[in-house]
């Protein structure tokens, strides 16, 4: 296990009850190979790995080895998801198909996607899953968009966390609405973590500055010309930006420049004395 990069970072990660050291999450789809993605997610230092029940085989049955196979025993928070489904009862079906296969595992990240071209989250149909994921028992991390009403909604239904697009899937667009995350972090009383959209460690390092409380991404690491690399990059990156958030940056003073030295006792000032 990695140790925390400093004490400063003791404050933890809360979700649905579970605690966690590490506030980056990070996907196992789209690596070169298990044995890459196994690499990654050990630089990334991450607790939390999101596994796309539609898309990634956990186990198979021809003896090759699957996801499950490439994750350390013990090491890892699954956080199954419902990416690839476009209507509430494709969802929820999926995530109880998740609940079946991970033994009774009930903290799942919900995902219902209004097109295949932006795979933008379809509001509706997502509030719809969400309210019978619920009733059903589920802890919900939510993928939605970034408005605050919305955000507002999904808590007071019970969502674990709300998960704001910083742009779109995979696009490494980074933050493009910096103020309606402020608003939604301001206003949450769950994890706000950003998901979708991060293309590089400075945009890890923006979304924890702005207080966001962790950071999902997958393309990013998985995508990058040295995946290993970028996943320990985005490990600093997300603990330098929670840093800097709980230490408080200086005020900006625009159209001003302020000295960072003193302005008494200059050599000037004692060869007149």
């Amino acid at each position: 296990m990695h140790a925390p990069l400093s004490p400063c970072l003791s404050d933890p990660l809360v979700i649905g009850g579970e605690t966690f050291e590490s506030r980056l999450l990070v996907g196992t789809g789209k690596y070169r190979d298990l044995a890459e993605t196994a690499r990654a997610l050990d630089a990334s230092a991450a607790e939390i790995v999101t596994v796309a029940i539609r898309r990634v085989p956990l186990t198979t049955r021809d003896g090759a080895p699957g996801l499950l196979d490439a994750l350390p025993v013990g090491r890892y928070t699954l956080l199954p998801n419902s990416a690839g489904c476009y209507t509430a009862d494709d969802a929820v079906r999926t995530l109880r198909l998740a609940r079946e296969l991970l033994d009774g595992h009930d903290l799942v990240k919900l995902e219902v996607l209004g097109d295949a071209k932006t795979l933008f989250p379809d509001m509706p149909e997502t509030l719809r899953a969400a309210e019978v994921l619920i009733r059903d028992g589920f802890r919900v991390m939510v993928y939605c968009s970034d408005d605050p009403i919305q955000a507002r909604v999904l808590e007071s239904m019970g969502c674990v966390a709300v998960m704001p697009l910083a742009s779109l899937i995979g696009s490494g667009m980074g933050i493009l609405n910096p103020w309606n995350l402020k608003i939604i972090i301001a206003e949450a009383g769950v994890p706000v973590i950003v998901d979708a959209g991060i293309g590089t460690a400075s945009d890890a390092a923006v979304a924890m500055e702005l207080g966001c409380d962790g950071v999902l991404m997958n393309t990013a690491i998985a995508h990058a010309r040295d995946p290993v690399l970028m996943a320990s990059a985005m490990r600093h990156a997300v603990a330098a930006g929670r840093q800097a958030f709980l230490a408080g940056r200086m005020d900006a003073v625009p159209y001003r420049a302020v000295a960072s030295s003193p302005q008494v006792g200059l050599i000037t000032q004692m060869q007149e004395m």
